[in-house]
C-alpha cells in the first residue's frame, strides 16, 4: 500500500489486520487520484467490535471491503465521484456534526447499488 498504514486499517478494538488486499489497491489508485490526504476512520473490524456487536449481522467492514474516510464539503462530493467511476456501487455519506465521513465498501453479498446516509 502506497498511502496506507497496516496499523490504520486494524480492528480498533482487538488490533487485527484482515483488510482485503484488492480493496486497498483500489483504495491506492483512489487516494492518487483524489490527490488529498484519506484519513482513515474504520477500516477492519472484528465481529465483536462495538459497533458490529450491536447489529443483528456482521456489517461491512467485517469483510475487509470497507473503509470510512473522514472527509467533507468539496473533497467528499470528489470522492463521491471518483469512487462511483471506480466501480464502487456501496457508497455511506455522513455529512453532518463534527464525525463526518463518507463509506465505501464492495461487498458482493450486500445489496448494490446502494448510496445511503447516517
Amino acid at each position: 500500500m502506497k498511502y496506507f498504514t497496516h496499523a490504520e486499517l486494524a480492528c480498533q478494538h482487538c488490533g487485527k489486520q484482515n483488510i482485503n488486499g484488492d480493496f486497498m489497491d483500489l483504495m491506492d489508485r483512489l487516494r492518487e487520484q483524489a490527490g488529498f490526504p484519506f484519513v482513515v476512520t474504520s477500516g477492519y473490524r472484528c465481529p465483536d467490535h462495538p459497533i458490529e456487536a450491536r447489529k443483528s449481522a456482521p456489517g461491512a467492514h467485517t469483510t475487509g471491503k470497507a473503509i470510512d474516510i473522514a472527509v467533507k464539503g468539496d473533497q467528499a462530493l470528489r470522492l463521491i465521484e471518483l469512487a462511483q467511476q471506480a466501480g464502487i456501487q456501496r457508497i455511506g455519506v455522513n455529512q453532518k456534526g463534527n464525525g463526518r465521513f463518507i463509506h465505501l465498501d464492495v461487498c458482493d453479498d450486500r445489496p448494490s447499488p446502494a448510496i445511503w446516509s447516517y
